[in-house]
């Protein structure tokens, strides 16, 4: 909440004509990793048809870590081996996408699980499940 503090001090002597002096003393406050990543999803376009090429936008989302520097740095991944993939053209904003063909037959629907890891240490992460359904 606050990344700086300012303390203005005053010192006096008792003397017969007492002395004063003054200084400003800063006091930075260094952040330790202690929020976990926040995953958003702002928009899911569900049911996705089989025959959409691949590159078809299946959802939205954004990430926000209230830390700062490294420890406020998130990445964000999915699950291997789907046909979908994330991509970030903005820092914390992502699209989940369609990958290759998806078959109808083979996989109705599927349960995208999107990993955000913040680059802190040690690291923490937050995990969003992402129903995704084929028509």
């Amino acid at each position: 909440e606050t990344k700086l503090y300012e303390i203005y001090l005053q010192a006096k002597d008792k003397g017969a004509v007492p002395g004063v002096a003054h200084c400003k003393v800063l006091v930075e406050v260094v952040d330790v990793n202690d929020n976990a990543p926040e995953v958003t999803v702002t928009s899911v376009y569900s049911p996705v048809p089989e025959d959409a090429a691949p590159g078809t936008v299946v959802a939205l989302l954004s990430v926000t870590d209230l830390d700062s520097h490294d420890n406020g740095l998130v990445n964000c991944l999915i699950s291997p081996g789907i046909p979908f993939m994330l991509s970030s053209s903005l820092k914390n904003y992502y699209t989940l996408k369609t990958k290759a063909a998806l078959d109808r037959e083979k996989a109705s629907e599927y349960n995208i699980t999107i990993t955000a890891r913040d680059s802190g240490s040690p690291p923490l992460s937050a995990v969003k499940q992402i129903l995704v359904q084929v028509s």
